[in-house]
């Protein structure tokens, strides 16, 4: 793999509770805390990177075969856009592969572990903040309920990647890989993707997603630019709970031909009646000043699911059409987003976040669907959780900004998506060329539009409330690039899966505030959570 003239050293990076074999690079996993090593070179940094491009015009067949090529390797990160113009954007789509280093860790230091091994590797480095790292930042603990068992940190400097602007494909890989390029191109472009267990064939799925509309985003563009991404009780289906008794669309066109894998069956990790019961202690915080406003989730469930990773992620991606949609591959545990929402961005010195609250549902009626769009921008209950998350991120983002640089490009401006309208707002600064940039991350994370103000406190009363151990759910999945800057969707509308123990869960939730009136609260949580259930349950 490597040159025989190139020279080697290992760096440890601090092992807790796990044993590691240096000769191998093998390490014990069966702690929940571990550091994984890393190898490199002395000489080794982003300008060992070559770079080989090559012109695709069929450009959904070729992202559909690379996508099924990337399922080779232990670790994989897709990310797409699905044609959403974002003029705070440098891609179309990326693609990581092939870990080369890595940094897998629990809470504990893990900001500082993660700012030396980016120092280290001064290189594209792509990878998850769970939501449990507030644990690093503030005095606070996660103590509920976690079937997933990821990791709390998880990043990797890819051997490849490939990258994809218009109908220009980069490949970008290290030098010990870079005779690779021509021959991976090749295999990608000629590839059949496998079909097994496959409900519908390749001509289906291509016209499923040629026939769907692109979202509009912030600013006339998409929130991916300068737009606005213990025991278990046996729960009951959400299976036909709908809100109003109807999709966000009606029935969408795209979902017909899309069937599960296999008989799934949903489970709620609390029941509506309790749901209600946690809401109204909720805002008996609100009432007594604790809080203004809190995002409380809820986990929907499978136990002894086995799915079809990438195909299950392409028919949620047929059916959301995402500006900032993920699939992860880390060994056995995957992530499959639809994501609307970025959480932040940094190029240069210019910093972008883009909360996103309001939701409605669509409609197939043009009329109806913009009446929902209208009521949505006129909602003062949905306006004024937007206008608090918005203060929460400026004030966020001033920890770190240049004096007075602070500004709302937009405010509660509303954009349509493939299954919902969504209220979206953009946030910008300006920082000093030398901020560190996970000092940036540190000071606004997790972000204020899963979490709520005043921030701390919402934290602690979340803990307390909700059932489940959150982890990647809330988080955030991106990249570093060789020069510092980064970019980080934050994970929603997302199917989390651990192929070993065979479980599969995806969360939703809402902002609650004094004015929520928690049937309402739970039909968003159920229009957000529709998607997720089409792809999963017949």
């Amino acid at each position: 793999m490597f040159p025989p003239q190139q020279t080697l050293f290992t760096t440890i990076y601090t092992c807790k509770a796990a044993s590691l074999d240096v000769s191998s690079g093998k390490i014990n996993q069966n702690s929940r805390n571990w550091r994984v090593f890393g190898i490199f070179s002395p000489k080794f940094h982003s300008h060992l990177r070559k770079k080989a491009s090559f012109t695709v015009t069929d450009l959904d067949h070729f992202k559909r075969n690379l996508l099924h090529w990337a399922e080779g390797f232990d670790e994989a990160v897709w990310l797409e856009g699905n044609g959403h113009r974002d003029p705070f954007g440098a891609f179309d789509a990326l693609l990581a592969v092939e870990g080369f280093t890595s940094l897998v860790t629990d809470f504990q230091d893990a900001f500082a572990d993660l700012e030396k091994y980016q120092k280290k590797t001064r290189d594209w480095i792509f990878g998850y903040l769970s939501y449990d790292l507030k644990n690093d930042i503030e005095e606070l603990s996660s103590r509920n309920f976690d079937g997933l068992l990821f990791p709390d940190l998880y990043f990797f400097q890819p051997m490849k990647i490939i990258r994809i602007t218009g109908e220009i494909v980069d490949f970008l890989y290290l030098n010990h890989v870079a005779g690779d390029m021509e021959k991976d191109f090749d295999e990608i472009a000629k590839r059949k993707p496998r079909m097994e267990n496959s409900p519908q064939n390749e001509s289906q799925l291509g016209e499923s997603s040629q026939n769907e509309t692109q979202g509009e985003s912030p600013q006339g563009e998409s929130p991916q630019g300068e737009s606005p991404q213990g025991e278990s009780p046996q729960g009951e289906s959400p299976q036909g709970e709908s809100p109003q008794g109807e999709s966000p669309q009606g029935e969408s066109p795209q979902i017909k031909n899309i069937q599960a894998l296999k008989d799934i069956r949903i489970k709620l990790r609390i029941f509506k009646d309790e749901y209600f019961t946690r809401i109204r202690e909720l805002q008996q915080h609100i009432h007594r000043g604790d809080v203004y406003e809190a995002n409380f989730c809820q986990e929907f469930y499978a136990e002894d699911a086995q799915i079809d990773a990438i195909q299950t992620f392409e028919r949620l991606n047929a059916i959301s059409k995402a500006p900032f949609s993920v699939f992860l591959k880390l060994r056995d545990k995957f992530l499959l987003s639809a994501s609307p929402e970025r959480y932040l961005r940094k190029k240069g010195n210019q910093l972008v976040s883009q909360p996103i609250k309001g939701t409605a549902r669509r409609s197939l009626d043009p009329n109806a669907d913009s009446d929902l769009k209208n009521a949505l921008k006129r909602d003062a209950k949905e306006r004024a959780e937007n206008i608090m998350i918005v203060d929460l991120v400026r004030n966020d983002l001033s920890k770190s900004a240049i004096k007075g640089s602070v500004r709302v490009e937009a405010l509660c401006e509303v954009y349509s998506f493939e299954q919902v309208h969504q209220m979206i707002s953009t946030i910008t600064a300006e920082v000093p060329h030398d901020r560190n940039p996970l000092e940036i991350i540190k000071e606004t994370f997790p972000m204020g539009s899963m979490t709520g103000a005043p921030k701390i406190s919402a934290l602690k009363i979340i803990e307390d409330l909700e059932a489940f151990k959150r982890g990647l759910y809330s988080g955030a999945v991106g990249y570093f690039t060789p020069e510092g800057d980064f970019d980080f969707n934050v994970v929603i509308r997302s199917i989390l899966y651990n192929a070993t123990k065979k479980y599969l869960s995806y969360a939703v939730g809402s902002a609650i505030t004094a004015k929520s009136i928690p049937e309402r609260e739970y039909e968003e949580c159920l229009l957000k959570a529709k998607a997720m259930r089409e792809v999963l349950e017949r």
